[in-house]
């Protein structure tokens, strides 16, 4: 099949995708706490509230960054399964989160602000290992396509043990899930709890959310590229990885902005670039 149809499958099947994955997050959270939940698809209903309420515009640019922030994080899958290089997808999934923080940066609060030098800090932390990620995946199988390495010989786990570890790290950065929640939380006991969408609301907010159940699957297929001898298995693993990190999420408190670099940098270097040194220095 055409790589381009995979492509506009993944804009229209992603966002639903996405919201499932968030309603299960919430009722799993729910039954941690002893609490019943809600319904799995309120994600859903929650959005379509949104959309239809009015919002309130803090100035001129900010719903065409967020506007563009949803495109980008959208195009960012599209690419990935309609055959264009691993690599430079990922030029494209950071540019989605940099919108992301100049449309919280634009607003004249200082919950907003601290929120979008925040998520900066996040970029910082999680980016390089993204690249590196691909890089990795690339050296391994010799190709540089999402298709490619799906039909590859190469057992990208097996080959990049390293990467799948540090993996784990960096998606708890990437959905803003304890410890690592600093630019925006859910959790109402935090200092800071929604910060980069505090002087957010209606559809401005409705899109940040749209966003996210992009990212998510975004974050799945990058799960399925690590475990690529069977979609199944990679989707299986992105679940089990998915549970570990509401445990985490629901166990843990938030740490310093200092700890978030050093945590994933310490596994982009160590894991993640170790592995890669390892390929190269076994010629594989």
């Amino acid at each position: 099949m055409n790589p381009a149809i995979y492509g506009l499958a993944f804009l229209v099947i992603a966002p639903f995708f996405g919201g499932l994955v968030t309603g299960i997050d919430r009722i799993v959270t729910a039954r941690m706490q002893s609490r019943v939940g809600p319904p799995v698809l309120q994600p859903f209903y929650d959005v379509g509230k949104l959309l239809q309420k009015s919002s309130r515009q803090v100035n001129p640019v900010q719903e065409p960054l967020l506007l563009a922030h949803v495109v980008m994080m959208a195009l960012t899958g599209g690419l990935l399964l309609g055959g264009t290089d691993l690599i430079f997808t990922t030029f494209v999934f950071a540019l989605a989160a940099v919108l992301l923080v100049l449309a919280a940066g634009s607003a004249n609060s200082p919950y907003s602000f601290v929120g979008a030098e925040r998520e900066l800090i996040v970029l910082l932390a999680s980016e390089p290992f993204f690249i590196l990620m691909m890089a990795a995946i690339c050296k391994a199988t010799g190709v540089s396509t999402f298709q490619a390495v799906l039909g590859s010989s190469t057992l990208v786990a097996a080959q990049l043990p390293g990467v799948a570890l540090a993996f784990l790290v960096i998606v708890t950065i990437k959905l803003r899930k304890s410890p690592f929640d600093i630019s925006m939380s859910h959790h109402p006991h935090q200092e800071l709890v929604k910060g980069l969408t505090t002087d957010l609301s209606g559809r401005l907010l409705a899109y940040v959310e749209i966003a996210h159940w992009y990212e998510a699957a975004l974050l799945a297929a990058f799960t399925v590229l690590l475990f690529n001898w069977n979609l199944a298995l990679g989707l299986a693993v992105f679940a089990v990885a998915w549970l570990l990190e509401i445990l985490v999420d629901n166990s843990s408190s938030r740490v310093k902005w200092q700890a978030v670099l050093y945590s994933a940098w310490g596994a982009t270097l160590v894991l993640c670039g170790g592995n890669v040194l390892a390929l190269f220095m076994l010629g594989r």
